[in-house]
């Protein structure tokens, strides 16, 4: 084979056999700088990730060493007496009891509140500083009003007790 190529190279002329020599090392030259420049456009494209990857795992660490800060503390108690004394104490903390409709207490480990217009973010962090006390969202319905941002609720609410 290779005996064959070497025939049928001398048996170009030699201006011809110049010209596939040049365009050869043209085309050699081209693909180096091509592959050189994608070679850098990746390694700046790879170099942005992994900046943002160590920001994540810096945000992870102080997460799990959160995490564990707050599983070595005791629990906190249960908040004792009428629940619906309670979540009406909460709303009035969290300023929402402009927005109560209505509230009802079917037991003493379950509430059913009612609010009109009311702001989501403000909603959410109702219900978060309602865990903080023992009780959880058991089921709940939200309408999107033609405010942005308001919501209507429906939820209902139970005691929970500390593991």
């Amino acid at each position: 084979m290779r005996a064959r190529l070497q025939k049928l190279w001398q048996a170009r002329a030699p201006r011809e056999r110049a010209v596939i020599a040049v365009l050869a090392a043209t085309i050699a030259v081209l693909l180096y700088l091509w592959l050189l420049q994608s070679g850098g456009r990746a390694r700046l494209q790879l170099g942005a990730s992994v900046v943002a990857l160590q920001a994540q795992a810096a945000r992870l660490d102080r997460d799990a060493e959160e995490l564990l800060r707050l599983r070595a503390l005791p629990p906190t108690p249960a908040a004792q007496g009428d629940l619906r004394s309670l979540v009406q104490a909460q709303l009035g903390a969290a300023g929402l009891s402009r927005a109560l409709l209505k509230i009802d207490a079917p037991d003493a480990n379950q509430v059913q509140v009612a609010l009109g217009a009311v702001a989501f973010a403000d909603w959410l962090a109702w219900v978060a500083s309602l865990q903080v006390q023992h009780v959880r969202l058991d089921a709940c319905r939200l309408e999107a009003l033609s405010t942005p941002g308001l919501v209507s609720v429906t939820a209902t609410l139970i005691r929970v007790r500390p593991q």
